[in-house]
């Protein structure tokens, strides 16, 4: 059973099977899951529908533990939420990204995991461990975070009517020949390496995310950079819901989304390919509150998550990249040949991962988001 509240999100796999029907193929879970029951309060991303249609009711049989599932639209709002739960309750467990974890914890807001209640060996190599692993955890060596899928950011593009570079750039984003659909971050940062890759700052753009002085100096530059573009915007997004509307209502040619945006919107004409300086790529995954109630049943859906069959099926609902080891097995072949047909061995390689982000980044750069929005 899943309860879900809506306040209002995102498969390189080179080997499939058939389909998504074994989603519902229960994993091993502990016993002491099944026998405490019980529930899970989890507060997730706003747009995949199917993990409520499918995914939790599949890990409820399989555990007989209850998601009551608060969606919303983007991290910056599961953050403020999460500041109020860790004085109000009512949160257990969250989904960020790798690169924002580090801010929640230094606002006192997360619990360290238990390997123990984990199932550490069943991730994919490189996703747990070494630099994602180190990534995880803080400088004592608790682990803080554990992914469950991940995936690309890159440019979706109408077919027809989308005016690209060869190969694609990130400056097509800035064209006036396209009608464009931006999250105002993310096209800061894409104006920047934009910019990087042409030798045209003072610094390399990655200096930004580690020293402040020069993110001001950096960020002021793309910001500048991005406003004199701005003509050619027809939407900004936060979501998947709202992506997809600058497309289909607003008539937007070219955009910089997540993978699942371009996959939703493969079969009315839009074609979804990584930039020549590299696709942004994202690492998701769960933390758990400080003042999480229902600790153990939080560690039975992290774990589930990593088996092949609860992989699978977060990957498939997130329209991305599995994280547990034999889900590649289980994907939609549709999904697989998507993701194949965007990245060759070149482009995979090319991956920009987003760097660290601090608490005093991401109020800065936020910022820099809200002055392009109002410019």
């Amino acid at each position: 059973m899943t309860t879900t509240k809506s306040i209002s999100r995102r498969g390189f796999m080179k080997t499939t099977a058939a389909g998504v029907g074994a989603l519902a193929a229960p994993a091993l879970i502990s016993s002491k899951a099944l026998a405490s029951s019980g529930e899970l309060n989890f507060t997730g991303w706003a747009g995949y529908p199917a993990l409520a249609e499918k995914v939790f009711p599949a890990f409820t049989a399989a555990t007989g533990i209850t998601v009551n599932f608060t969606e919303q639209p983007d991290q910056d709002t599961m953050f403020a939420q999460a500041k109020v739960a860790v004085e109000a309750g009512g949160i257990d467990m969250i989904e960020p990204t790798i690169d924002r974890w580090g801010g929640w914890n230094s606002n006192g807001l997360l619990a360290a995991w238990d390997p123990a209640k984990l199932a550490v060996d069943n991730y994919l190599p490189g996703l747990a461990d070494g630099s994602a692993g180190t990534r995880s955890r803080d400088a004592d060596g608790a682990l803080f975070y554990v992914p469950s899928n991940w995936g690309t950011e890159a440019i979706v593009y109408n077919k027809e009517a989308a005016k690209l570079s060869e190969p694609a750039s990130l400056g097509d984003l800035f064209s006036a020949d396209n009608k464009v659909v931006l999250r105002p971050h993310s096209a800061l940062a894409a104006m920047g390496r934009y910019l990087d890759a042409q030798g045209k700052l003072p610094f390399p753009w990655m200096d930004g995310y580690t020293d402040m002085a020069k993110m001001v100096q950096l960020w002021d530059i793309a910001l500048a950079e991005a406003v004199k573009a701005k003509g050619n915007v027809v939407q900004f997004w936060s979501g998947e819901n709202e992506a997809n509307a600058g497309f289909v209502a607003n008539g937007a040619t070219v955009g910089q989304c997540w993978d699942s945006t371009g996959f939703n919107l493969r079969n009315d004409g839009y074609g979804y390919v990584a930039p020549v300086e590299g696709a942004f790529a994202w690492h998701q995954g769960f933390v758990m509150m400080k003042n999480a109630v229902n600790v153990d049943q939080a560690h039975e859906l992290a774990k589930w998550v990593s088996t092949a069959e609860g992989a699978a099926a977060w990957a498939t609902a997130f329209s991305s990249n599995p994280v547990g080891k034999g889900a590649g097995d289980l994907l939609d072949p549709e999904v697989s040949a998507y993701y194949n047909a965007a990245f060759d061995d070149a482009k995979l390689a090319a991956l920009w991962w987003w760097p660290d982000q601090s608490a005093e980044f991401i109020a800065k750069r936020g910022e820099y988001a809200d002055k392009y929005k109002a410019s």
